[in-house]
């Protein structure tokens, strides 16, 4: 059953971020700097994604004096979940809808 998570445009520009390489481990600052998203937007995301196991979260341990910071990938299910929204949102039907949200 596919998880139920709303897909805000910036849910949608997190999964498109993490398509760009689903086998690598990201770090929320490069997810916020390449979608532009600030961490009290960003974070929230990340944190609905792992609780519905399409992402995948670990700790890195760190330095001496520095603090521990977390990793984020997408599960399997994850890349499939993220890469049919991406069929989706280039379906002409979604083209269409988006075009007439844009116009009112």
């Amino acid at each position: 059953m596919e998880p139920r998570l709303r897909l805000s445009p910036q849910t949608l520009q997190v999964l498109a971020a993490f398509l760009q390489a689903p086998a690598d481990w990201k770090y929320g600052y490069d997810i916020s700097r390449n979608t532009g998203l600030k961490s009290g937007t960003l974070y929230p995301i990340l944190m609905r994604l792992a609780e519905r196991k399409l992402l995948q979260s670990s700790w890195e341990p760190s330095e001496i004096g520095k603090p521990p910071r977390h990793l984020y990938r997408l599960t399997p299910d994850g890349v499939v979940f993220a890469r049919a929204r991406r069929r989706a949102a280039l379906t002409p039907r979604a083209r269409h809808v988006a075009w007439r949200g844009a116009e009112s």
